[in-house]
């Protein structure tokens, strides 16, 4: 079955990909590794490592449309991450990038998605997705909705697993990492039970994530950085 589900990364959304390096040197106080592109998407990503005592194989990844790419997945079908949204992506631009969600890796995608689907989460369809860099191929399954939405507001996680290779094994240590992941949902039950339906480590969830019942919906991280605790939100 390989590794137990685990928090895989977050993802910040930015207008550029120059505007998303020019954020995390602000707030982070680092300048984030290289990424790569998206065919499939056409998107581009700068990646964090922030693994640690807490998540042990985390990384932050800051994406953004490529402009000069054009999506080998068909229109119209969307983007993943909600990025085709124009509310979203009007939002971003304005304000800046933004903490906008979460990936789950988990060690039998396939039957994580059919117990949501028995939960009557539709997560969409397993895709497979792969990108070049300097170490070998990167391959991965991930779940993306035809419609490209997050579910839950956010809240609800993407779901992937990986081939044999994992962008952190790559990444260097960054002086930043992943303390806890706090998610707060109007429908916070049912959210915590498809939480368990993919198996996260119950201890996980009790010491460095927490679920509560809120009006409004709420995907908070903090951190440890080179310039103190920082906290991401999606508000």
């Amino acid at each position: 079955m390989g590794a137990p589900a685990q928090l895989d990364h977050l993802v910040v959304m930015a207008d550029t990909l120059e505007a998303g390096v020019s954020w995390c040197e602000r707030t982070l106080g680092i300048t984030p590794a290289a990424g790569g592109a998206h065919p499939l998407m056409g998107t581009h990503n700068r990646l964090i490592n922030v693994s640690g005592a807490a998540f042990a194989r985390a990384y932050l990844e800051i994406i953004a449309i490529d402009p000069e790419a054009q999506p080998t997945r068909a229109a119209p079908l969307r983007r993943w991450f909600d990025m085709d949204d124009d509310a979203l992506r009007t939002e971003v631009a304005q304000n800046g990038p933004r903490l906008i969600h979460w990936v789950v890796s988990v060690p039998d995608l396939a039957h994580v998605h059919a117990e949501w689907s028995r939960l009557g989460i539709d997560r969409g369809a397993v895709l497979e997705a792969s990108r070049p860099t300097p170490d070998g191929l990167l391959q991965w399954q991930i779940t993306v909705r035809d419609d490209g939405r997050r579910l839950f507001d956010g809240c609800l996680p993407t779901l992937i697993q990986w081939g044999a290779q994992h962008p952190v094994q790559s990444l260097p240590a960054s002086g930043v990492q992943l303390q806890s992941l706090h998610l707060a949902h109007p429908e916070a039950p049912r959210l915590e039970q498809a939480l368990h339906a993919a198996h996260l480590p119950p201890g996980e969830l009790a010491t460095t994530m927490t679920t509560a019942h809120a009006p409004a919906p709420v995907l908070r991280a903090t951190f440890s950085t080179p310039r103190g605790p920082v906290t991401l939100s999606n508000r």
